[in-house]
């Protein structure tokens, strides 16, 4: 993990400076409590682009968790756009984001509001609607 690379989930400091991987995702995937459901939903987007099928187990709820989880070979993630970040309860949250990639030359844009809980002190993913 190259931690002064830019941070794969384009998340910009109040200076507007891109963030290094570093200063933003690495320590989550490094094992330090999320924050928020959105930090959760970044760092679940840099794992994407990372890879690290691990981390994105341990942060999905174990209600809706699979057994196991490959990612699409080939997959060139381009960027995440966050459109909305709304708690829905004291320990629930709705993220609205679109995320773009490419795999085998085509583009896809997927755009969903996931859901998210916080259990012990822990931001885990539940599950989302395709918009």
């Amino acid at each position: 993990m190259v931690l002064n690379a830019p941070c794969p989930c384009g998340r910009i400091s109040a200076k507007g400076q891109a963030l290094s991987l570093g200063a933003c995702c690495g320590p989550y995937h490094a094992g330090q409590s999320v924050l928020d459901a959105e930090s959760l939903m970044r760092s679940r987007y840099s794992a994407f682009v990372r890879g690290d099928v691990p981390y994105l187990l341990a942060t999905w709820h174990t209600s809706q968790r699979p057994a196991e989880l490959t990612l699409e070979d080939g997959a060139k993630w381009l960027g995440l756009q966050i459109k909305q970040h709304r708690m829905t309860g004291p320990d629930s949250a709705e993220v609205e984001f679109v995320a773009r990639f490419r795999v085998n030359g085509k583009a896809i844009r997927q755009h969903e509001r996931s859901r998210f809980v916080r259990e012990d002190g822990r931001w885990f993913y539940v599950d989302g609607d395709v918009l």
